[in-house]
């Protein structure tokens, strides 16, 4: 093992890893985690409220045809067989890059400026990750500091959560067991821990001490069965792995939502996983997740009713996973619908039911399509009114509600908070 050093900030391109750089480097700082600022990217979308956006201008129209590259770094052995579908968005922290990678789903942590090597870990899960229903080197890891101890935290195909030591990579032996929490268990279900069709390709999210995980299932859209594992989301203690709460995606006996499953439906029905990114309002204690459509992506009569939480934005308490609010986009969703996890608090302007003065209220932006499937992608919402004057006329939907169509029939949705 060898320690970190502080390093300039490279751009990543390519399968392989490749890095190519300007001939300036930048000088690195630790930043907060939530905040969007200075060349660090602590966080799988820049930041909690995955803006995916830094106010860098290193790289621009004049030098980018001057752009050399400096160093590669192949993952080929890293895995059984060689990655053929790299995802991963790496995190830079300090000169390092910590990122997934390989068909095992290996961290590694790699220095900025030279590509070296510094550390790498990697779980053998046997016949457990022969049957994970995501598997690959996923979409990278998390980062978590309290400004003496750093941590990587990611999940593995077989759905275990790990957390390891930033500088070393060996796993912090105080979480969990030994440093991983099972997350097969504890889940209020039961679940095969070798078989159980349940884990994830997206990263962890880590917001005031509390890690956030979703679920995922096997793709493809056509379920085995009108059962299968429910896609709950937990939160944990950073420092130990312990559960601090749960949200039933499809609730449970005398909780709400329940009586939005006609039939008993919400006994047999899985997934509404929620397999995008997650992103965090850490100021109103937020925590924003997309949920996916129930089992039967085609589908829906062995499921009457609205199915609440499926095809639904739903907003849960950081520190405790009580709902606060929810928008369900589709009601006994049959078709399936591409619900992104792109929220992002915005302020925006609009007038109100009795076409008086526009006022500002703050929101949250999430999109969604019908028909390409692909997510409409607003990087900067400060700019939503000014672009969807330029798209379409916005048309109330609703107390509290602004939509907007775009030319491919996605929809962009601002649930406002007054």
């Amino acid at each position: 093992m060898f320690p970190a050093k502080t390093r300039g900030m490279r751009t990543l391109l390519g399968s392989t890893w490749t890095l190519s750089a300007a001939l300036m480097c930048l000088a690195t700082r630790a930043s907060a985690q939530s905040a969007a600022n200075g060349s660090e990217w602590s966080s799988y979308g820049a930041d909690l409220a995955n803006t995916r956006y830094r106010p860098l201008d290193q790289i621009n129209a004049a030098n980018f045809n001057k752009l050399e590259i400096v160093w590669r770094f192949k993952t080929d052995s890293l895995g059984p067989r060689p990655e053929f579908k790299l995802e991963g968005t790496p995190l830079m922290v300090k000169g390092v890059l910590y990122t997934t990678a390989g068909s095992r789903r290996a961290v590694v942590a790699l220095d900025a400026a030279t590509g070296e090597l510094l550390w790498m870990h990697s779980e053998h899960e046997g016949e457990r990750g022969t049957n994970a229903p995501r598997q690959l080197s996923g979409h990278g890891v998390a980062y978590w500091t309290d400004g003496k101890e750093e941590r990587i935290l990611y999940v593995t195909p077989g759905y275990r959560l790990v957390a390891l030591d930033a500088k070393t990579g060996v796993p912090v032996p105080s979480f969990g067991k030994n440093g991983v929490v099972d997350l097969k268990q504890d889940d209020d279900q039961e679940i095969d821990l070798v078989t159980g069709e349940v884990g994830l390709h997206s990263t962890p999210i880590v917001a005031k001490n509390v890690v956030i995980v979703g679920a995922a299932h096997l793709t493809g859209s056509v379920p085995k069965s009108r059962k299968n594992v429910k896609g709950y989301v937990r939160g944990f203690d950073v420092r130990t792995g312990k559960r601090l709460w749960i949200f039933h995606t499809i609730p449970r006996p005398n909780e709400s939502g329940i009586e939005t499953w006609e039939k008993d439906s919400w006994s047999y029905t899985g997934n509404t996983g929620v397999w995008g990114q997650i992103s965090v309002d850490e100021e109103l204690g937020l925590v924003y997740l997309p949920v996916e459509l129930p089992t039967g992506d085609y589908f829906g009569g062995d499921r009457p009713g609205k199915g609440l939480f499926g095809e639904s934005l739903v907003a849960v308490d950081l520190q405790t996973g009580k709902r606060k609010w929810h928008y369900q986009l589709v009601h006994q969703a049959g078709l399936p619908v591409c619900l992104q996890s792109r929220n992002r608090r915005a302020h925006l302007a609009h007038r109100g039911a009795s076409g008086g003065k526009g006022r500002c209220a703050r929101g949250v932006v999430f999109a969604h399509t019908t028909v390409s499937n692909q997510t409409a992608r607003f990087r900067q919402s400060r700019h939503l009114q000014r672009q969807s004057d330029q798209l379409h006329t916005g048309t109330p939907r609703g107390s509290g509600e602004i939509g907007f169509k775009i030319p491919d029939r996605a929809v962009i949705y601002a649930a406002i908070r007054e």
